[in-house]
């Protein structure tokens, strides 16, 4: 039987933009969001609003995990409502905090560079 860590969780961030692989970021620590885990981590995300949950442009979607994370909110949602090509799955990484425990967790970034030069 392996033993399990507790509390850690690795997230693979995927990207719609051509040429970019995958990548995991192993052993990530709870309480802190995708959008930090992503920035601390050279990981291109918009955030305009300095993740306070005033824009869209941190958006993502969870494909994978979302049990792991604070659930949806109506001001989230409504943000959502607002970015490009919104789907179910649709999430703001500043407002998916990771909850105490562990796991695995798989994003895709939209294709960010439809923003360059707005």
């Amino acid at each position: 039987m392996q033993p399990e860590i507790c509390g850690m969780y690795n997230i693979t961030f995927k990207f719609e933009q051509k040429g970019l692989q995958p990548v995991t970021i192993e052993n990530v620590e709870s309480d802190q969001s995708i959008l930090e885990v992503a920035l601390k981590n050279d990981i291109e995300l918009h955030h305009n609003c300095g993740g306070v949950c005033a824009c869209s442009t941190c958006h993502l979607y969870l494909e994978q995990g979302e049990d792991f994370v604070e659930e949806l909110s109506d001001k989230e949602e409504d943000f959502i409502d607002r970015a490009v090509n919104p789907r179910l799955n649709s999430r703001l990484g500043c407002q998916c905090v990771l909850q105490q425990g562990g796991g695995n967790i798989v994003v895709t970034l939209p294709d960010q560079t439809q923003f360059l030069g707005e």
